[in-house]
């Protein structure tokens, strides 16, 4: 007799790692099914973590009690804060991680979770009883029968790849593709597409010419993702290089145009815009003689590395050729070719908040399968539907988060009230509140929501507590201790700003863009004293406190506009509302209303079609 479940979740890729992990964490027995257990998290792609926004969700996923970050840091071999340069609602960590031990790290976790079973099989059909989901059927016809189903099917779907003229059923290098649940959701009246995406050639790094290349080391103190990494500091010691392509490699390149599947229309998925291939970037910035590229080591111990820039699905052939023609690259060896993959996805206006199906009761979405493209995204919305499984099968309250307390609301909002015309990635300009949305604050953002639901632990809600104290203490003292001009002009004067001529507040020093806590510390024995009993929370704590402190007129002003701006989130519009019965609408909000169905004034003012004057009558109706 085989269990029953109250939550499983199909699919073992980022976005299924974190559904099981989280859902199985709150007390769910939950039943994680993948076609192949040593890829959990597989990183298909770049063997990468973070980036631009990419960073803050990945901080968001560790803050609420998720483990990418965790792993993250576990496996680094690189780590990197960007854009340093610019206010800490740019910094974003990035990291580069050992493939091979990324997927090692996410089975020994996943393994040692209590309610967590594993199965390795393939799912090609739901058990569907009077519009509910209540169970799965494999390919090897056992049927699991659960509470609520969530699927992270990535690119697996029906997926295709392509080199060149030639194609093979796949949803990765090597590995078959899932079919049947497309064909069922259909009849179910889900509307699906198909999307694409590429990736490029891997080569053997004994055979680069590393002195022709540009070399990106990592930072030189390191860093680390999860706000529970400290004691020991990630591994930093792996190099990114630099190079470019030029005249002569695009010109072998074009002439494999016609024989591009990406380029000549046999896939006819939409693609990425903000990750295009090489044959795309040679049409469409036909000006330019050259384009960068980032070769990123795969691991440790390997010598395979990631040409970043490079995605082609042109014959393998005409790939190795343009690969010969880069500087650093004339003797290269490559283990595998580039290639194009299409997929089914489910345009994700199709999805209530919480990631489940309108049209299925109990069933989720979560990654790729909703339109999007990364793992940052995929992990964070597996995350966010295996917490609601878990919540509605236990006949909680759904957990959902708004686009002014995280990116992942942002993203989840922007995917089930906009949908998609392209693969969806994360970027900073598409939250409003980026000063509110940094990476340094997503534990003190998002760890007590997550606490009062029963998913963070005590000990990473202690961690929260103590940073908070620890932070407003430190404050506490840079805004009541003095210093004199005797004290401090010989610092002043090494960073080339004024001396101060009387005893003045700390905080009117911190203030200034040049100075630093920590260099300030070495002059001020009371606050030097201070940090050292932060231990190596030290640098963390620092960096919370300098950032309320220099930017704390910022920080108040965006928290007030978003205030105003989500008093409309309030205000509530019935599952059941017939927007026929207002004729002032305009016919195209008035179609947008009825199939994404909002639940608030505030989503509806987001889709796209709905006028403010539409959300205006909206209001009048409502009496408001």
């Amino acid at each position: 007799m085989l269990p029953e479940y109250d939550v499983i979740v199909v699919g073992g890729g980022h976005a299924g790692c974190e559904a099981a992990a989280s859902s199985a964490n709150m007390g769910s027995k939950t039943l994680l099914i993948t076609m192949d257990m040593t890829k959990f998290a597989q990183m298909s792609c770049n063997p990468a973590m973070g980036g631009i926004a990419k960073g803050q969700i990945v901080r968001e996923i560790d803050a609420l009690g998720g483990y990418s970050a965790i792993v993250t840091d576990k496996s680094m071999i690189q780590f990197r804060m960007l854009n340093r340069s610019k206010g800490p609602a740019m910094w974003s960590p990035r990291a580069q991680c050992d493939r091979t031990m990324f997927s090692i790290e996410w089975r020994n976790i996943l393994e040692n979770i209590i309610n967590l079973d594993l199965w390795q099989d393939m799912v090609n059909e739901l058990i569907i009883e009077n519009n509910q989901v209540c169970g799965v059927k494999t390919h090897l016809g056992i049927r699991f029968k659960s509470k609520a189903v969530v699927l992270t099917n990535g690119t697996f779907l029906n997926g295709l790849m392509h080199v060149g003229r030639s194609k093979v059923e796949g949803g990765r290098s090597g590995e078959s593709p899932s079919f049947g649940l497309t064909e069922q959701l259909i009849k179910y009246g889900f509307e699906a597409g198909r999307m694409k995406t590429g990736t490029p050639a891997r080569i053997d790094g004994r055979t680069i010419d590393f002195s022709k290349l540009l070399e990106q080391k990592g930072d030189e103190d390191g860093g680390q993702f999860s706000f529970l990494t400290h004691k020991e500091k990630p591994r930093n010691n792996k190099s990114c290089w630099i190079t470019y392509t030029g005249p002569e490699v695009h010109e072998i390149l074009e002439t494999g145009f016609d024989d591009s599947p990406l380029y000549n229309g046999t896939i006819e998925g939409i693609g990425p815009r903000y990750c295009p291939s090489i044959e795309d970037k040679i049409v469409t910035f036909a000006d330019k003689e050259k384009h960068q590229l980032f070769l990123e080591p795969e691991g440790q111990s390997t010598n395979e590395y990631y040409i970043n820039g490079f995605s082609s699905s042109l014959p393998w052939d005409i790939q190795y050729r343009a690969l010969k023609k880069i500087q650093g690259l004339e003797n290269v060896k490559i283990y595998r070719p580039g290639y194009a993959i299409e997929y089914d996805y489910y345009p994700p206006t199709q999805l209530y908040h919480t990631l489940e199906t309108k049209k299925i009761q109990n069933l989720y979405f979560a990654g790729q399968i909703n339109g999007t493209t990364g793992y940052e995204e995929a992990a964070a919305q597996g995350l966010m539907a295996g917490i609601n499984a878990h919540l509605k099968s236990n006949n909680k309250k759904e957990f959902v988060l708004n686009r002014d307390q995280a990116y992942i609301g942002v993203l989840i909002d922007d995917l089930v009230t906009k949908g998609v015309d392209e693969p969806y990635r994360m970027f900073t300009s598409r939250a409003e509140y980026r000063i509110l949305l940094r990476q340094d604050n997503a534990d003190i953002r998002l760890t007590e929501l997550s606490y009062k639901i029963g998913f963070a632990n005590e000990d990473r809600f202690n961690n929260f507590l103590y940073k908070i104290n620890q932070r407003d203490h430190i404050i506490k003292i840079i805004k009541s201790t003095s210093v004199t001009p005797e004290i401090i002009n010989e610092f002043l004067n090494k960073l080339n700003t004024s001396e101060i001529k009387q005893k003045r507040k700390l905080f009117d020093i911190v203030l200034r863009p040049e100075v630093t806590i920590l260099q300030l510390a070495e002059y001020v024995p009371e606050l030097n004293n201070e940090l050292q009993k932060l231990g190596d929370k030290k640098e963390e704590i620092v960096e919370a406190a300098e950032v309320l402190l220099k930017y704390s007129g910022y920080i108040e002003r965006e928290q007030q506009i978003a205030e105003k701006l989500t008093r409309l989130e309030y205000i509530k519009i019935a599952d059941d509302f017939n927007y026929d019965n207002i004729a002032s609408l305009s016919t195209e909000a008035r179609q947008k209303l009825k199939r994404i169905k909002p639940k608030n004034i505030g989503q509806a003012a987001r889709i796209s079609g709905v006028s403010p004057s539409d959300v205006s009558v909206l209001l009048v109706y409502m009496g408001r």
